[in-house]
């Protein structure tokens, strides 16, 4: 069995596109327990954001996974295939410690993600599809959050995307606002 990343994000597609396979919180556990059966999976968590959605995979191979999001979502394979992306392996886990860690955010250094990556593995747990394996990368990657967060500066002046339209939006106000009142 190979652990696997199986994924679509900000980068790779459009808004549009990343809509299509989101998954709602509410829906997570029905999603991971209809991944799980049948044998495509042995173990798996889902992590969905306005961002991405990953899915996190111990399987034989990343193609029954490709295959139930496509029918569970009812979007094509054409549709799907330009935007995908799939880490096997050490890539896997070098992409969720990055994932974890805020290196792979649209706004590098995002506290949030950590957090809702931390509720995609509660309800892979509460689902029974967290096996030792994900489990055991999982932790991994909250520590490597940890670490990168307390060497580094790299959350010290992040903020979220809606907060840095805000920020920018009373800086053009305020820069305006400066030429008005010069002339």
């Amino acid at each position: 069995m190979a652990l696997f990343t199986l994924g679509i994000n900000h980068r790779m597609a459009p808004l549009a596109v990343r809509e299509q396979v989101a998954f709602h919180v509410e829906e997570l556990r029905r999603a991971l327990t209809d991944l799980a059966s049948g044998g495509r999976v042995h173990e798996a968590a889902i992590l969905s954001t306005c961002n991405r959605t990953e899915l996190y995979c111990q399987a034989e191979a990343p193609q029954g996974a490709l295959q139930w999001l496509e029918h569970y979502r009812s979007v094509p394979h054409h549709a799907l295939e330009p935007y995908l992306y799939t880490h096997p392996d050490r890539e896997a886990v070098r992409h969720v410690f990055r994932v974890a860690s805020g290196l792979d955010s649209m706004v590098l250094g995002e506290p949030q993600i950590l957090g809702q990556m931390k509720q995609a593995v509660r309800e892979a747990e509460t689902a029974g599809t967290l096996g030792g394996s994900l489990h055991q990368m999982f932790q991994r990657s909250f520590a490597v959050a940890k670490e990168v967060r307390t060497a580094t500066e790299i959350g010290a002046h992040s903020i979220s995307m809606a907060a840095a339209a805000v920020r920018l939006a009373s800086q053009l106000t305020n820069w305006r606002l400066d030429i008005i009142s010069e002339s």
